[in-house]
């Protein structure tokens, strides 16, 4: 038999167990003893019954005028007789019976003390050197009927103790393992990025070294993770300013050359820079939705962020290029607008980058929190999709791009609890790509809960 998984249930079923086989053991003993007591107290009052029966007999005896007449005792009133008694000559002749006694089952006389037959336990006796003999019979049945009732008597509690001792065990164990369920409770409650330390100080004495293990290889992922994100945030900050002066250095070298050939290598240099210096923007933004808060504790309406950011990417594109489509209503999010922008961002630059350039870009930010950029272009398979949050991805390996801008946004996604949804094509049509995900603010918190 396979012992269930869980310790509440492994730990009731095993006390519950060894409680039955116990209180089992110890009826059962205790019935032996009694039992053993129990044909004691009746062998004694089997010998008194006789001791008390044959001196009367002897007087009712001697004092007949007859002294061979059987005399058969007549009941006072209606009862049971468990003992039953004879009383014999040394001829054994019958002069005095019970009467309830049955003559058949006394056996010849073969002296005084106790007797056994199939049926019945026998004490004999005998005065006036032999000449009067008595037998007192008790039925076996009678005995085992009293060692069944006090069996029953022990055993019958059982059915209704057990139980109940089972119920007192079960909640005794959950009200034990009570802690060990709320430190699990806190465990499954972390978002997937929270590595800090989980309470345990109300966990037992057992449990609680489990807890400061995981705690440590808690705080020792989250220093390997923070490393790695300041690694990559302090790296990308360092590279900025000397990126900066190379690509001013180039542009200079390309004003000032009248060599063609210089003048293309010094634009190759500086669109290489330029690259560059996009990567470490995108490395610093990565670091930042993976390692950054991006929940606030006041909320601020996304329509003037997704405006903001819309206006500052379509400042040098054509007219139309970009439509926004907003609600006329307040989108209240506890979300940060930094990561707001770095996120919507990221969408509608790819779609430019990726997608059909004669065709505009949609952005549409829905009352309930759905944000979804979408836009022309060659439809994708579904392998590609499955890969394009994944990081230095691109669906065009031609084109221009660091392939992190999508792995950005399922960074924020994943951190404030949604999930970036692709598709290809778009809803509606047969081409085009749409990106989507639903952000945490007033109107969704309702339908989440």
């Amino acid at each position: 038999m396979r012992l269930p998984r869980s310790l509440q249930s492994r730990l009731a079923l095993s006390v519950g167990l060894v409680l039955a086989v116990l209180w089992l053991l110890a009826a059962t003993i205790t019935a032996v003893i009694l039992r053993g007591e129990m044909d004691e107290v009746f062998d004694s009052a089997l010998r008194e019954t006789a001791e008390r029966i044959l001196p009367l007999a002897v007087s009712d005896i001697v004092g007949r005028e007859d002294p061979g007449l059987t005399q058969r005792l007549a009941p006072i009133r209606a009862h049971d007789e468990y003992f039953t008694y004879i009383v014999r000559d040394a001829e054994g002749r019958i002069l005095l019976q019970s009467h309830a006694a049955d003559p058949a089952i006394f056996p010849p006389w073969d002296g005084p003390g106790f007797r056994r037959t199939p049926q019945h336990r026998l004490y004999s006796d005998a005065v006036l050197q032999g000449t009067i003999r008595i037998t007192v019979a008790e039925p076996l049945a009678h005995r085992t009927a009293v060692a069944r009732e006090i069996q029953l008597g022990l055993g019958l509690p059982l059915l209704f103790v057990l139980p109940g001792a089972l119920a007192a065990i079960v909640w005794a164990v959950r009200f034990s393992l009570a802690p060990l369920r709320r430190f699990r409770t806190r465990l499954d409650s972390r978002g997937v990025r929270d590595l800090s330390r989980v309470p345990a100080d109300d966990l037992p004495t057992e449990i609680a070294p489990l807890a400061e293990t995981l705690n440590s290889l808690l705080t020792r992922l989250r220093d390997a993770f923070e490393a790695e994100r300041s690694f990559a945030a302090n790296a990308a900050h360092e590279l900025r300013t000397p990126l900066a002066g190379a690509i001013a250095q180039a542009q200079r070298l390309r004003a000032e050359t009248r060599d063609p050939a210089t003048e293309a290598r010094a634009a190759e240099i500086e669109a290489t820079l330029k690259r560059l210096t996009r990567l470490s923007e995108r490395l610093m933004q990565l670091a930042r939705a993976e390692g950054g808060r991006l929940r606030l504790d006041q909320r601020a309406d996304l329509r003037a962020v997704a405006r903001v950011m819309a206006d500052d990417i379509a400042r040098t594109l054509p007219a139309r290029r970009i439509v926004l489509s907003l609600p006329y209503a307040p989108v209240m999010s506890d979300l940060d607008p930094d990561a707001f922008g770095i996120l919507l961002r990221n969408l509608v630059e790819n779609a430019l980058r990726h997608g059909a350039q004669e065709t505009s870009v949609d952005v549409t930010l829905s009352s309930n929190g759905t944000l979804i950029v979408a836009n022309d272009g060659p439809l994708l398979p579904p392998e590609a999709l499955d890969r394009l949050a994944t990081r230095f991805e691109r669906a065009n390996a031609g084109a221009d791009g660091s392939g992190l801008g999508l792995a950005i946004v399922a960074a924020i996604a994943e951190r404030i609890g949604t999930e970036l949804v692709l598709k290809s094509p778009r809803p509606g049509a047969t081409t085009g790509f749409e990106a989507s995900l639903t952000l945490p603010t007033d109107a969704a918190a309702p339908a989440a809960r």
